[in-house]
């Protein structure tokens, strides 16, 4: 089953100061086991652009539009057999402890 990864920031980061796992072991290891099928890190979210249409009309705003402290700062594609798998890689990435993460299951293809 496919996951979307989404690593966010984090207003509470983990406490602990015990090191955590080393961002590039983790992309190593995973990309080995055929988990990870794909992930970068994102330009800051200054740099966003918003597109929306209301009414017909095109609006474009510069940077995120949700004003929140915690911003979408990279994303993986996982490739997982089921959510516990995906929680498992998830709760070995470092940002599990210093931001937070999101899984989400890709929905099946929709049929017309």
């Amino acid at each position: 089953m496919k996951y979307m990864m989404f690593v966010c920031t984090d207003t509470e980061p983990d406490t602990d100061q015990t090191p955590g796992t080393d961002i590039d072991v983790w992309v190593t290891e995973n990309d080995a086991a055929g988990r990870r099928l794909m992930g970068f890190e994102l330009a800051p979210s200054t740099s966003a652009t918003t597109v929306r249409v209301r009414n017909g009309e095109l609006l474009v705003s510069d940077g995120p539009f949700a004003e929140t402290k915690e911003v979408i700062v990279g994303f993986d594609i996982l490739e997982c057999a089921d959510l516990d798998e995906a929680i498992e890689v998830a709760r070995a990435h470092p940002m599990a402890r210093d931001g937070r993460i999101e899984l989400r299951p890709y929905l099946p293809p929709r049929t017309s």
